[in-house]
Order: C-alpha cells, then structure tokens, then sequence
C-alpha cells in the first residue's frame, strides 16, 4: 500500500510502471490480456475507456493487485462500493467471479470493504485529484482499511 502523503498522480504513474501499463492504453482501441501465457487482444469500447482511469485510481487507493485475484478484489470491491454502467457491473461481476473461484475469502472481504466505501464512478473525483493526496483520495472515497 503506497502512504498517504504521495501525489495522486504520482502513486498512478508507480502503478502503471509497475504493471506494464501506460496512459496511451486510456485511449486505445485494443487491450491485451494473458491468459494462461497466451496474450489475447480484445476492443477497448468507450464504455470501457472510460471506466479504466478511475478503476486504476481505486487500485492505487485500495492496494490490490493487478493479478487475477488482485482484480477479483477490486472487482469486488467496486461492486460492493457501487457501480454505475452496465459496462461496470459486467466487468466487475466477470472479475469477481474469478476471484470468488480463486480465493473467496479475500474476495468476499474485499466486497465487505466495498460497501463502506464510495467509487469515483458514484462520487466523481475532483478537478486537482491528481494533484491531490493520496489520503485525500482514500478520504474522498470513504475508504477503510
């Protein structure tokens, strides 16, 4: 877990350095993802565009992983803390599914986590969020620990 007084845009910048990832993506009509070793690419839709920033920032503001149980938590998560598309209730119904089959105690704990906490797609983020704290991120979405 990255400490509170990081900036906001450079706790994002970590974490995408970190996992292979960059702002490009944000806008790219494709995305890749491993399967068992095997990289498949798959359209990236405005739907999900737009939900990829924020779903990045709650993982910079939760801690999970961008592993496959790590994004069952976050999926959960989100879900728990609340979901705005049909676009974000499927991808993260579909990533916590896969967590709850791969560890579903922290996948449940995650969802639990999520109902006292708030998404920035239901509380949308401030203009200087990047500029921001992390803590005032992790205050901004009522996150616990």
């Amino acid at each position: 877990m990255l400490p509170d007084g990081m900036k906001v845009k450079e706790a994002r910048d970590r974490y995408l350095d970190e996992n292979g990832f960059s702002l490009e993506e944000y806008r790219a009509p494709w995305f890749k993802v491993s399967v068992l070793g095997v990289t498949v690419p798959l359209p990236n839709p405005p739907s999900r565009r737009a939900l990829v920033p924020l779903h990045d920032l709650h993982h910079v503001a939760t801690g999970y992983d961008t592993d496959w149980v790590g994004e069952g938590e976050i999926g959960a998560w989100e879900l728990g803390a609340g979901c705005t598309t049909f676009a974000s209730y499927f991808l993260n119904g579909g990533a916590a599914a896969i967590g709850l089959v791969l560890a579903p105690r922290r996948v449940a704990a995650a969802f639990r986590r999520g109902r006292a906490s708030r998404t920035l797609y239901r509380k949308p983020p401030p203009d200087d969020l990047l500029d921001r704290t992390l803590g005032d991120l992790r205050r901004h979405l009522d996150l616990v620990p």
